[in-house]
């Protein structure tokens, strides 16, 4: 952990979402140093526009499918399209972002070093896991 500083610098991915605008919120209201990282595939600026002229709040416009570079001291990670039509709208990128965007965030925290790092699909978080579509397994005939 950072030394130099007395407030604690939060990475929230998926910060321009429902959920992580909300916690920007909160860390900020609780004397946090706040990075937003988002690309704005479901996320909008109008969630956070009312946090950006705060001096502790930066915004990054980035898909967390690719390596971040960043110091911080904990991890939010609610990277994910987390409604069935956004899930449905484009598969692939929405398994990218959950598993490489996980694995991405996770390697960060290992970099950084002994940061707690929370990773939880946004859907889960909101309580909605039980709607999400259901693959059901083939049966032994592969039907």
């Amino acid at each position: 952990m950072r030394h130099y500083n007395s407030r604690t610098r939060v990475l929230v991915t998926g910060g321009a979402g429902f959920l992580g605008s909300h916690l920007c919120e909160r860390l900020l209201a609780a004397g946090n140093d706040v990075l937003c990282v988002d690309n704005f595939f479901i996320g909008t600026k109008d969630n956070i526009a009312h946090l950006l002229p705060s001096p502790h709040f930066e915004l990054i416009r980035h898909d967390v499918t690719f390596p971040l570079y960043v110091e911080v001291d904990e991890i939010y990670n609610l990277a994910c399209p987390a409604s069935p039509i956004h899930c449905q709208h484009d598969v692939v990128q929405t398994t990218k972002t959950s598993v490489h965007g996980a694995i991405n965030m996770l390697g960060l925290a290992k970099r950084a070093s002994r940061i707690p790092a929370a990773v939880e699909p946004a859907g889960r978080a909101l309580g909605r896991a039980q709607q999400r579509p259901r693959i059901r397994p083939a049966d032994r005939h592969g039907v």
